[in-house]
């Protein structure tokens, strides 16, 4: 029985899932949204367990073997291969969102930029962006693969659904791991745009009025994404 408020995508098998992760980490690869072995992708199972992608192992070459279970404290349970260090991470964003059914962490290069620049993705420059992520906040730099970094995610999770990691990268996270996944290419697609823009040297930002209208319309697209992810 899926423990109240989670994500009713939690109830797929943990086989469909294993093939997911495996579809979606390649689809990162290809997209150039991640290089060698960086990156890397977990759903929340059924029992409260976490399927996650191992450390040192390229998202374009995956199998489903490959993935290993860790418990709600990120204490390894099965798989034959290490836990990747950034699980953390991915602990906090499940501990904080009961709707999150997975977890998407890469190295987008625009958008990358932008967290290396040290700026957010936070200007109301896309009627899309608003709709579907909000806006896109940058986190402070920690070393990756330590708690220090997860805790520096903390203030954001709550209210965001993809966040710029300074001198790192981003993270997104969705009710089921193709949401989590499209969420990714929405913040590096509108990073490529905001990129323009600067190069243009002008940037032409909504009206207050036009933004809160377009936060009505994501309320409504939030719950259409939970009612597919039901469907699923």
């Amino acid at each position: 029985m899926t423990p109240a408020g989670w994500p009713i995508h939690c109830m797929n098998t943990e086989q469909k899932h294993r093939q997911e992760i495996v579809r979606f980490g390649k689809l990162l690869h290809q997209n150039g949204m991640v290089a060698a072995t960086d990156g890397n992708l977990s759903v929340r199972l059924e029992n409260g367990n976490i399927l996650c992608t191992p450390t040192l192992m390229s998202k374009g070459l995956l199998e489903a073997d490959d993935l290993v279970i860790v418990d709600p404290t990120g204490k390894k349970l099965s798989g034959a291969r290490d836990v990747s260090s950034e699980i953390a991470m991915h602990l906090l964003i499940y501990g904080r969102r009961r709707d999150v059914g997975a977890v998407v962490h890469a190295h987008p290069p625009t958008a990358t930029g932008f967290a290396a620049a040290g700026m957010a993705l936070d200007r109301a420059l896309c009627a899309e962006l608003i709709v579907t992520l909000g806006s896109v906040p940058l986190a402070n730099y920690e070393t990756p693969g330590t708690q220090e970094l997860a805790e520096a995610l903390a203030p954001l999770v709550a209210d965001h659904d993809a966040i710029l990691m300074a001198n790192h990268g981003v993270v997104t996270y969705g009710v089921d791991l193709i949401n989590a996944y499209m969420n990714m290419e929405t913040v590096e697609h509108f990073a490529k745009i905001a990129l323009v823009t600067h190069q243009l040297g002008k940037q032409q930002t909504l009206s207050d009025q036009h933004v809160n209208k377009l936060r009505e319309i994501r309320t409504k697209y939030l719950a259409q994404n939970h009612v597919m992810a039901r469907k699923d």
